[in-house]
């Protein structure tokens, strides 16, 4: 326990209301420091344009480093640094506040009756769990007699309503775990289906189903610890009328397991898979390796490497400026600002364009940039793949980038999806889907999701043209570790580089029948040798298609 005055530790009873009070933060009313201003001139003595730079300058340093968790020299720059340290600590610890953001205005610094300059600033407080709790404030700054200034220290700065009467207590509610199943009903559970327990909150809450953490922010009577207000509340409150109904996702129980299967084929490297419908864009399975913590899956930013040729074969289908039977020579190196070179420095001299694209050569593909201008292939992944726009897939997710490039290298670099290119699995599993059906669905995890994307179809002979490319890679080059499944598998792998200490990361990309999926393997070296035989356990598990 706590012997702080300035912190209220947890109490340890039932709360009321099924509440648990988790932490509280308390304070003592500060004592506005001494400090005159030098030669009697103010804040704004100095000129009509705005209050002292000087104190601008302290004002924005005290922020960054309360912000950065450097209490005692956000405390160093108060007049009471001692005590300034307790509260700013005990505010933000007892609170369960991470890195915070706090932003000093522009505009707007006033001198005050008291003399001193009061500075504006937004605070946004992440309160672990939860969600953001953002309010305004204002710091009081002071100028000393060695004409240096300081933040006048008093507990209204922290937050305005923080005084001697009145503190903050974090509740946090408890709730009983959501109810998931899978499309057929299926209960999931994350014992049962380790990569996806940390979104199954997530996946009922925004479904409505109501679930997920929830708290607030209360402000209460520092003597009677009765709550005055509610500063801010977290998470959604259940529908009654929903509450006990499971939430149906797309997910397949039967593809969920064979993926968190799939993935020990990964040979203990970081990586993740994502499967879903040709026809609709739902998913059926999502899963990461190690399966807790981040979602690489759908919020990776990652170099899709040469998956990522699948858009960039697109956009030169899509004006005639090559065709599969075209002769685009294959060198060992083509330097464009820098040397590029094809895996293991291949080479395929007098090859045609579809023995380029199933072998993966980088140099032919560099050598074609002059067909497309700077931002057209941006424009291409966004206008066909919506690679880039808002996606709402029912959980976080990162949606892609391709920005035109700066200079040559980086479009050429663009070209075998690298430079400033980026994607996860998510993204490249709807591309596929994208080239062999020439229509962009959003990809969704629960039915309903909101969706203002804008796409237009592939024409019908550029997809027949990505079908026949892919196929060939499975039949004649770097995916024939698909060969030997059952059905008519299309596939491209990938080779992204990371840097010059890494491994490359390897990529996997395929379709069979209505599904589509994608693999990275972190520091996997290359796509066919470790995100290959994840698809192709994967692939060995499940029906060929879906129900």
């Amino acid at each position: 326990m706590s012997d702080s005055p300035y912190l209220t530790s947890p109490r340890r009873r039932r709360p009321r209301n099924g509440v648990r009070a988790v932490a509280a933060v308390g304070v003592v009313l500060a004592i506005a420091a001494g400090g005159s201003y030098a030669a009697g001139l103010g804040p704004f003595a100095r000129g009509d344009d705005g209050p002292d730079p000087a104190a601008m300058k302290q004002a924005r340093a005290f922020l960054a480093d309360w912000a950065a968790g450097r209490l005692p020299s956000a405390a160093g720059r108060t007049t009471e640094p001692g005590k300034a340290q307790e509260v700013l600590q005990s505010f933000t610890a007892g609170l369960d506040i991470e890195k915070p953001k706090l932003t000093a205005a522009d505009a707007g610094a006033k001198e005050a009756e008291d003399g001193t300059l009061g500075v504006p600033f937004t605070a946004r407080m992440p309160v672990t769990g939860l969600g953001t709790w953002t309010y305004e404030s204002r710091l009081p700054l002071r100028e000393q007699e060695d004409g240096g200034w300081k933040v006048d220290w008093r507990l209204s700065l922290v937050h305005p309503r923080l005084s001697d009467t009145e503190k903050f207590r974090l509740e946090r509610e408890e709730t009983a775990p959501p109810k998931v199943t899978d499309r057929a009903g299926t209960s999931l559970v994350g014992a049962d289906y380790p990569s996806l327990a940390p979104l199954l909150g997530r996946l009922a809450g925004d479904a409505g189903g109501g679930g997920g953490p929830r708290g607030a922010v209360e402000l209460v009577d520092r003597a009677s610890g009765e709550t005055v207000r509610t500063e801010a509340s977290f998470g959604k409150k259940p529908d009654p009328a929903t509450a006990d109904r499971p939430v149906r996702t797309t997910l397949d129980a039967t593809w969920q397991s064979a993926a968190e299967k799939a993935l020990g084929e990964a040979d203990g490297k970081n990586a993740s898979l994502v499967a879903l419908r040709v026809d609709n864009g739902e998913v059926l399975a999502l899963a990461n390796s190690p399966s807790s913590g981040f979602n690489r899956a759908a919020s990776g930013t990652y170099a899709p490497g040469s998956t990522f040729k699948i858009v960039t074969s697109s956009a030169l289908l899509l004006k005639d400026a090559v065709a599969p039977d075209d002769v685009v020579d294959c060198p060992k190196y083509l330097t464009v600002g820098k040397e590029f070179h094809n895996v293991e420095t291949s080479e395929h001299p007098g090859a045609t364009f579809r023995k380029d694209f199933t072998e993966s050569c980088n140099t032919a593909f560099i050598s074609l940039r002059g067909k497309l201008d700077d931002g057209e292939l941006g424009k291409v992944a966004r206008t066909y793949f919506g690679i880039g726009q808002v996606w709402h897939a029912g959980i976080p997710t990162y949606d892609g980038s391709v920005p035109a490039p700066k200079d040559e290298t980086e479009k050429a670099a663009s070209m075998i999806g690298q430079g400033r290119v980026q994607a996860n699995p998510l993204i490249m599993a709807s591309v596929t889907a994208t080239a062999v059906s020439g229509e962009f669905h959003q990809p969704s995890l629960t039915a309903g999701t909101e969706d203002e994307t804008r796409t237009e179809p592939l024409p019908d002979e550029v997809v027949t043209q990505l079908r026949e490319l892919m196929r060939a890679t499975v039949t004649d080059g770097t995916a024939r570790v698909l060969a030997d499944l059952p059905g008519e598998v299309g596939a491209k792998t990938g080779t992204a580089e990371v840097s010059d200490d890494q491994d490359n990361n390897g990529w996997l990309v395929a379709h069979r029948g209505n599904v589509a999926v994608a693999v990275v393997v972190e520091e996997g070296v290359t796509g066919g040798g470790s995100a290959g035989p994840v698809v192709h356990s994967l692939l060995s598990a499940v029906p060929e298609d879906p129900s």
